[in-house]
């Protein structure tokens, strides 16, 4: 009896190589995601703003740079250059020249945006601190860091003077996040027509305002709250009355809880009272005394006296 021939699927081997092919396609993109699934993340997040103040080790750079250099300080004398003058000459030489180049006739007013007084521009404004210019970066560094201030952190200065301070807080904040009250013209002048300009801030939009006795109504807006309000030595110089007002003023406009206010140098206005009638104004307003601070200048021997206070109710 014959064999029949036994019945089977008959695969031609380019289907068997197509076949072998997508599975071994499958098989990578399989274990590709199992090993690429998603762990949690326990690494530290780094913060979204840069270090306010220089480390030890921006510090250590420094002096190894002036180090290297062979760089030491010499009598205070004006040095060799092209045209060494001290600000009174730099002035009168404005007033009298114009300027080693400059414009005659018709065409001196066509090309200057923003003329500018020539007592700013050798920033005469500078010296109006009785310290160095340079200590307007210490209190930011402070008050900023103290405040745990972010871009998007709102700031109010009383007394904001020629920006000594205020450019270090417009320049870190983003735009339209600076406020200002301040008095004096002439301070306000060299602000806006010399610091913000000089400075490359304009497109910062800080809102700088003329005003008198504590009156935020010119600000035009309510609602705004803060997370910094600062007084610089402004309280100094205000009867205990007016500064009390102010106070009253500004404790509805400090963020609950996470905001600060820092009033420098003293609190005579509320030492004055006594402890415990001071706290009870204090308490009256929503806001608690939380202590007294120092810091230390980063250029030169001098430190700062800072009295912090707080909202904690809204």
């Amino acid at each position: 009896m014959a064999l029949l021939p036994s019945k089977g699927v008959v695969i031609s081997i380019p289907t068997l190589v197509l076949t072998v092919s997508f599975s071994a396609i499958l098989l990578f993109f399989l274990i590709s995601s199992l090993s690429s699934s998603p762990s949690p993340c326990t690494c530290p997040v780094s913060p979204n703003t840069a270090s306010i103040s220089p480390s030890p080790d921006d510090i250590n750079w420094v002096k190894a740079q002036i180090e290297a250099n062979g760089l030491h300080m010499h009598e205070n004398i004006l040095r060799k250059g092209i045209n060494p003058r001290t600000r009174q000459q730099q002035l009168q030489d404005l007033l009298q020249f114009k300027g080693i180049s400059h414009y005659e006739g018709p065409e001196a007013n066509n090309h200057t945006a923003l003329p500018c007084p020539g007592e700013l521009l050798v920033e005469e404004h500078h010296s109006n601190y009785g310290e160095p210019w340079a200590g307007g970066r210490d209190v930011f560094e402070f008050l900023a860091g103290s405040a745990n201030l972010t871009p998007e952190s709102r700031v109010l200065e009383i007394g904001c003077g020629t920006l000594r301070v205020g450019l270090h807080f417009i320049r870190f904040l983003n735009s339209e996040r600076y406020h200002c009250l301040e008095r004096d013209e002439l301070s306000l002048m060299a602000a806006l027509r010399y610091e913000l300009p000089s400075q490359g801030l304009l497109q910062k939009r800080p809102l700088i305002v003329k005003g008198e006795d504590m009156d935020f109504g010119r600000f035009g807006f309510t609602g705004v709250t803060y997370d910094l309000i600062y007084a610089s030595a402004v309280f100094l110089h205000m009867p205990d009355k007016l500064v009390w007002t102010g106070m009253e003023r500004l404790a509805g406009r400090l963020r609950p809880v996470e905001g600060r206010i820092f009033i420098s140098h003293n609190i005579k206005f509320c030492s004055r009272l006594g402890g415990e009638e001071c706290t009870r104004r204090l308490n009256g307003l929503g806001l608690e005394y939380r202590g007294k601070h120092t810091h230390d200048s980063l250029l030169f021997n001098h430190y700062e006296v800072w009295f912090e206070f707080r909202r904690f109710r809204a």
